[in-house]
């Protein structure tokens, strides 16, 4: 080899050895999912994510918040995995979603701590938000979930399993999609509104949510202009609330304070207490049970750094649907 060839092959490998060490640089620097979730802010006391109160100072889900990583984000987290048996479906007829939760030993678990007196809650949401079902499948003794179950539309589908196994000390929600064919239309999420209507139902939300801070929200049901105090308990509680942030769809999964027993009556009111974790744009559903039957009222909240007021209008608009998500059905 010349010296000449030897020395533009040693220039070369400088190039190369620099090129490497400034993108080593950059990538020590900056954190790209670290910047693209802020979650900085802790929750404040009596919040519940993934449907576990959890004193202030405490970390939530085996390490979510430890991790800095809100519950419903991943597909495992604390040795769990969610494990669907398949993940393409097709709109339209009825299917069986079928599922395990994967152990630390890899083998599905089998045995689990009732949390809001069920072993497992399963939710099912498409991606753009629309078409919202809370359900219960049923566990079989090989550990396999399985409950029937219909995709209204095409398109790709986040699953939440929210569960606590036997001997774990806390909460666990993870997440993972599906993918289902079928027409794919769009459905914009409802502008912010105080209010949701729906068969003969109206549903006011009041409260000021500020980011990072508990925020206080009250929910009121009246029905034909009246209002309701013959709630009945649903998951024993007079309501049951999931809020789910825009654009990465993080899961918060909130209770109201008051238990309720079998044979109480509720209502007009329901209190959450909770905190949003950053400023954006949050779906919430709220499910509650009325004469035998499980409804659910949605409602788009924007949440800032600073509280603004959401205040119900003194005359409620009567049996009016509310636009947007409000035309695709929900289920239980």
């Amino acid at each position: 080899m010349s010296r000449a060839v030897a020395l533009r092959l040693g220039a070369f490998a400088g190039a190369v050895a620099l090129a490497f060490g400034a993108a080593y640089g950059i990538g020590s620097a900056i954190d790209p999912i670290a910047a693209a979730d802020d979650t900085s802010a802790a929750p404040a006391h009596g919040e519940e994510m993934g449907g576990m109160e959890q004193p202030a100072g405490t970390s939530e889900h085996g390490g979510h918040e430890s991790a800095g990583q809100l519950p419903g984000l991943a597909v495992s987290d604390a040795g769990y995995t969610f494990a669907p048996a398949k993940t393409f479906f097709t709109s339209g007829p009825k299917t069986e979603l079928r599922f395990t939760i994967q152990g630390p030993d890899g083998k599905p678990v089998t045995k689990y701590t009732k949390t809001h007196e069920k072993d497992l809650h399963l939710i099912v949401v498409r991606r753009d938000l629309s078409g919202f079902h809370h359900v219960h499948p049923t566990l079989a003794a090989d550990g396999t979930w399985s409950i029937p179950f219909t995709f209204t539309a095409g398109g790709t589908w986040r699953l939440y399993a929210d569960f606590q196994p036997a001997g774990h000390d806390s909460t666990i929600t993870l997440g993972t999609d599906v993918n289902v064919t079928g027409l794919y239309v769009p459905v914009p999420v409802a502008e912010p509104a105080s209010v949701y209507s729906f068969d003969g139902y109206d549903v006011t939300l009041q409260g000021t949510p500020v980011a990072g801070k508990e925020s206080e929200l009250t929910f009121a049901v009246n029905r034909n202009g009246k209002p309701l105090t013959d709630l009945q308990p649903y998951l024993g509680a007079f309501g049951h609330l999931v809020s789910l942030r825009g654009g990465d769809l993080a899961y918060l999964h909130n209770h109201p304070s008051q238990h309720a027993e079998p044979g109480m009556k509720g209502g007009p009111s329901i209190t959450f207490g909770t905190t949003f974790p950053t400023a954006g744009t949050y779906s919430l559903f709220l499910d509650f049970q009325h004469a035998g039957k499980v409804h659910t009222a949605e409602f788009t909240v924007k949440v800032g750094s600073t509280g603004t007021a959401i205040v119900p209008p003194t005359v409620v608009p009567t049996a009016t649907k509310t636009p947007g998500h409000a035309e695709t059905p929900h289920g239980h």
